[in-house]
């Protein structure tokens, strides 16, 4: 049976063998509740004791100020609506940018039903959120701050650290969607300033259904469940101990092969460019920047091609996604694209292409053969 090309990593990763063999037992023999006080119970707890270290020392956290969580989504949810709802008392207002993830833009558009006030703050043409334009949108009653480190789609990175000084200076607490960004890029909340930050399982190299939010000592939250005493009361539940130990294990791995994982996403995506711009003649448009920008992340737009043709076309040697939707014969573009002003032409072709950890120099080249094939064919 021959072998699909993956190249979609931002959407999801293939969990690590390493990490599977690690959560085994807990799956198996270690079944005890880790609020049992008999040994397999115990067991349990000290694995998860293990596991929130693993996850705090990727980002030099300290261990108390990881909750664990069922993923991305809830994590961001749980950062939003906790800071909204402990501090509505002061103010009712929230800065997010217009590129955010649904798990943001949602949140807040469900807030603002509920009377808080959003202020979507543009983007460039790149994708990148100017610090000033944060500054200049802060009210007396603004009381969280959220933006994205790093986009998902075509990969900018953030001024997260200069955004923090401002939040702090105006004592507003701060929150980062870093999905994307874990185990791809360096991840430290000491140097970043910030006080919420969201990690999501499934991006890293651990199972789907897992995540966790940092949660900066001191930083208060209203809770989203209400139940007995789990994650130091705010996220009550049994918890998931096998899907937390993959998550501290592909913490752990990340962060000792991270130099090797990075240059390896790093190279094989500046091949795919190369080879592509070769191949294609310069007929192809890169969305974003490209030196501000995941090490693994490609936005691309083959011109005059619709990307949804292509990408169902190549679907069975080589696995990308696309920049727009499609409903009932009309093409939506994705917001995204739409706040960097990419013109309609140009985002319908667009791909997203993402390398990951393990992606060779030979697939590179194949699906650059792939597409180019796929292209000429559809022109």
């Amino acid at each position: 049976m021959k072998k699909v090309i993956y190249l979609d990593y931002n959407a999801t990763t293939p969990v690590d063998k390493e990490v599977v063999r690690e959560m085994l037992p807990y799956l198996q023999t270690h079944f005890g509740n880790p609020s049992s006080s008999y040994s397999i119970g115990r067991y349990s707890k000290e694995a998860m004791t293990l596991a929130r270290k693993q996850v705090a020392d990727l980002i030099n956290a300290k261990p108390n100020e990881i909750i664990f969580t069922s993923g991305g989504t809830e994590s961001n949810n749980h950062a939003i609506r906790g800071v909204a709802f402990v501090n509505q008392n002061k103010g009712k207002h929230i800065i997010t940018t217009a590129i955010e993830h649904p798990a943001i833009i949602e949140v807040c558009r469900y807030l603002e039903k509920l009377g808080w006030e959003i202020t979507y703050v543009p983007v460039d043409k790149c994708g990148s959120v100017n610090a000033k334009d944060i500054k200049n949108s802060i009210r007396s009653e603004t009381t969280l701050i959220t933006v994205m480190h790093a986009n998902n789609e075509v990969g900018t990175i953030q001024p997260i650290e200069e955004i923090a000084k401002i939040a702090s200076e105006y004592s507003i607490t701060f929150h980062t969607d870093a999905a994307q960004s874990v185990g791809k890029i360096e991840i430290d909340v000491q140097k970043m300033g910030v006080d919420l930050l969201t990690i999501a399982g499934h991006k890293l190299y651990a199972p789907k259904g897992i995540g966790a939010l940092y949660v900066k000592e001191g930083t208060r939250l209203n809770n989203l469940f209400f139940g007995a005493g789990q994650e130091n009361g705010v996220r009550p539940g049994t918890e998931n101990v096998p899907y937390i130990v993959a998550l501290g294990k592909a913490c752990e791995i990340a962060m000792l092969d991270f130099d090797k994982n990075t240059n390896n996403m790093l190279s094989t995506k500046t091949m795919l460019i190369n080879e592509l711009r070769t191949k294609l003649n310069n007929k192809i448009h890169i969305n974003g920047s490209e030196t501000d920008c995941l090490p693994n992340t490609l936005s691309i737009a083959f011109l005059g091609t619709e990307a949804h043709s292509l990408a169902s076309t190549i679907s069975a040697n080589l696995l990308i996604s696309t920049g727009s939707a499609c409903h009932a014969n009309s093409i939506e573009i994705s917001s995204v694209l739409k706040a960097m002003a990419i013109d309609i032409k140009t985002a319908a072709s667009t791909v997203r292409i993402s390398t990951g950890r393990h992606t060779t120099e030979d697939e590179i080249y194949t699906s650059t053969e792939i597409i180019n094939e796929a292209i000429k064919r559809l022109s």
